[in-house]
């Protein structure tokens, strides 16, 4: 990821990544704000409410992989997309959804300009809308100097989406209710190998389905913080959305095979969210390589890691994208977007453990 920075009012220049900005002064822009992506480590459907809202139990993790989101004020309080994602209205955007929120919220009259780099691959399980939408929302909070607390921004997330509000939050979750009750967890730092197939699963479609197990048991939360017990649970929608898109299946088989060859533990491996991405976690970047590394032998696929990993890039004859990437034990504007200091990236992009 490019470097961060604010720009300050009254210069056009943007200072350089770290540099200081004059105390007091309200920054006019802001560049390359991270929204890192998360995995659900497991997934459990437990329930359903009366208004059809599943019930569900849960592990958020963040990782250091993501997209990347720059916002402009605008002294006429319009709010624009700029370079909207193919496919996607902007109205329904949930960058620009999360603006007007805020804005709604507080009769804010300053408007915005958001532009975004999407990495985070679209249908798959990832929260990569999600992420942009906490983002929008953390930064506004700065540009717009709104100074609200975190309680609040996470109260108004979960207008936009029940996994918005872990990207608030900013830490590795125990998630349970709809996806909204959280508990931090503290998980030991890992390293994932996420294998996206060029297939988008819609998440309404998934559940759905008929045949979705709704009446898993809760695992019990004390134990939960110690690897390898976040991964004793299972994913209940993986077997519906394998039987129903092909690609999903056949990506995780080949996960598995690459993580047997590798000397991981293929049992690992499993989807995220509703798909399409499944993942595989390993204790170090030496393993996620190996089995990167396999999957780049049999298959040919576009790599998509930061920073890059060993594979060349076959964006020409894509089948799937390859992701390695490491946990994230705290989101890099969790405290930023609460606090006076001017935006600095951690070395080496999201990277913190």
């Amino acid at each position: 990821m490019r470097p961060p920075a604010e720009a300050r009012a009254g210069s056009d220049r943007v200072p350089a990544h770290g540099s200081a900005c004059d105390p007091g002064s309200e920054p006019v822009e802001l560049r390359g704000l991270p929204a890192p992506a998360k995995l659900n480590l497991f997934l459990h459907v437990t329930g359903r409410r009366a208004d059809g809202y599943h019930l569900l139990e849960t592990v958020f993790e963040l990782i250091d992989f993501g997209d990347t989101l720059d916002f402009r004020r605008r002294d006429d309080g319009e709010i624009v997309r700029i370079d909207p994602v193919p496919g996607i209205d902007p109205a329904s955007d949930l960058t620009v959804r999360a603006a007007k929120l805020l804005a709604g919220h507080r009769r804010h009259n300053t408007g915005v300009e958001i532009s975004l780099v999407k990495r985070t691959p679209i249908g798959g399980g990832m929260g990569g809308g999600s992420s942009d939408a906490a983002t929008t929302l953390l930064a506004l909070n700065r540009l717009w100097q709104l100074h609200l607390p975190r309680r609040t921004l996470a109260s108004l997330a979960l207008e936009l989406g029940a996994d918005v509000p872990v990207f608030i939050g900013g830490t590795p979750a125990y998630a349970t209710g709809v996806g909204e009750a959280l508990r931090p967890l503290k998980i030991p730092p890992l390293w994932y190998v996420v294998l996206a197939p060029p297939v988008a699963v819609p998440t309404a479609a998934a559940f759905a389905a008929p045949e979705l197990t709704r009446n898993s048991k809760p695992l019990r939360i004390s134990g939960l913080s110690r690897s390898p017990w976040v991964f004793r649970g299972r994913n209940d929608l993986q077997p519906v959305v394998c039987r129903r898109y092909p690609e999903v299946a056949r990506a995780l088989a080949r996960l598995v095979t690459a993580a047997r060859q590798a000397g991981a533990d293929p049992g690992a491996a499993r989807m995220t969210g509703t798909g399409s991405c499944v993942f595989l976690p390993v204790p170090d970047r030496e393993i996620a390589s190996a089995v990167a590394q396999r999957l780049a032998e049999r298959w040919d696929y576009e790599w998509n890691a930061d920073p890059p990993s060993v594979g060349p890039s076959r964006a020409a004859q894509r089948t799937a994208t390859v992701i390695v990437a490491r946990s994230l034990s705290r989101h890099p504007l969790a405290d930023w977007a609460f606090a006076g200091t001017p935006w600095k990236a951690p070395r080496g992009g999201l990277r913190d453990r």
